[in-house]
């Protein structure tokens, strides 16, 4: 092991202790996309006290923010997650994302003159549906960075991400309400556009390719068993390989969605809740480098089964891969079958495995930065 290397290790260990107190802080205090003000503060502030330059309200979004330091001429990024999911905490372990990203940051930041780095954190609010990371690409929160990285919690450790490019929707039908049992047929009945755009699409899937995922959930179907409901809402995501198919299949779905609203004479309304989130464009070489590193701290990386699946699940990180080159490995806490959004992963997102996910993550992720800086310094 490099001189280099060995330090950035030393660093993460230096402030293991600080790592874990702020993943279970974050842990025990849940908050969801775009209202993390506590948990981009305890993020920020552990950056702040190991000596980065910090601003807050970063771009004009009150729950992000940016971390620096030193003055390399090369710009290396580390993405901290933070948002939790609604009712069930952080069962997707972002908790982890943000203990990772801060380790890896400040171990790197000890080498950063040697290296003719600029280290840098960016706090993402909202990728659980909010789309943080593409608002703060629209603000330019990313110009001139070289490269973007970031490791996510999973059952199990894997190099590559393959998410799914995917669009959120809400989706609201308007019909009349009416009397259910004396004047049912003066109402237009909104419940009953849910009912049949969902067959509709149930119906598609059989047409729709295995690259494609499409589902969704009604929020509000009525007031009253003995009131023909009046306004139904509902949430709804659909998903493809890349941003082509997800067009294309948008298209399909939202005929599903008007096919409720022709039967049933209800008005429809389709508005997005985010951009939509895009493919992911590894930067393959960075990617062998991460690998070498991972397996060198003893991960063992997985490649195919069921229990690699959560490199399918979509991230607004595919946006920054397609401006910044970027890798998003996952680091396994060894949980398999347990699985991402499961109140059961939000419980191994503390603990032993969890700690030595943010040792190893954090390490992992350092390492391949110094080794990318040493190849740009060559």
């Amino acid at each position: 092991m490099s001189d280099v290397k060995r330090h950035i290790q030393d660093g993460v260990e230096a402030v293991h202790d600080e790592l874990t107190a702020l993943s279970e802080d974050l842990h025990r205090h849940p908050e969801t996309a775009w209202k993390e003000v506590e948990s981009a503060g305890k993020v920020a502030e552990v950056l702040g006290r190991n000596g980065f330059e910090v601003t807050r309200n970063f771009v004009g979004l009150p729950t992000a923010f940016h971390a620096r330091f030193g003055t390399g001429r090369r710009r290396i990024g580390f993405m901290a997650e933070y948002d939790a999911l609604p009712g069930i905490g952080h069962a997707c372990g972002h908790n982890l994302i943000s203990a990772m990203s801060a380790g890896a940051a400040v171990a790197l930041a000890r080498r950063a003159g040697e290296l003719d780095l600029t280290v840098e954190v960016f706090g993402t609010p909202a990728e659980e549906g909010g789309g943080g990371k593409i608002e703060m690409l629209d603000r330019g929160a990313f110009e001139g960075l070289d490269f973007a990285m970031m490791a996510h919690p999973a059952p199990v450790d894997v190099a590559r991400a393959v998410p799914f490019a995917v669009s959120h929707s809400a989706v609201r039908y308007t019909g009349k309400a009416a009397h259910a049992a004396a004047y049912p047929t003066h109402g237009r009945n909104a419940a009953d556009a849910f009912t049949i755009a969902q067959v509709a699409i149930g119906l598609l899937r059989q047409q729709l390719p295995p690259s494609v995922r499409v589902h969704g959930i009604v929020t509000s179907g009525g007031e009253a068993p003995n009131a023909i409901p009046q306004t139904t809402l509902g949430r709804w995501y659909v998903r493809a390989k890349d941003m082509a198919e997800l067009a294309e299949t948008e298209e399909k779905v939202r005929r599903c969605f008007e096919a409720g609203a022709l039967a049933t004479g209800c008005e429809l309304e389709i508005e997005p809740e985010s951009q939509p989130y895009s493919d992911f464009r590894t930067h393959e070489a960075a990617l062998e480098l991460y690998e070498r590193n991972a397996e060198r701290l003893g991960r063992r990386l997985v490649t195919e089964g069921a229990e690699t699946e959560m490199s399918r699940a979509s991230t607004d990180m595919g946006n920054v891969s397609h401006v910044v080159p970027a890798i998003h490995p996952y680091v396994g806490l060894g949980c398999f079958p347990v699985l991402n959004h499961q109140k059961e992963f939000a419980d191994h997102c503390v603990g032993e495995a969890a700690e030595r996910a943010i040792a190893d993550g954090a390490t992992a992720l350092a390492w391949t930065a110094a080794d990318l800086a040493q190849r740009w310094m060559r």
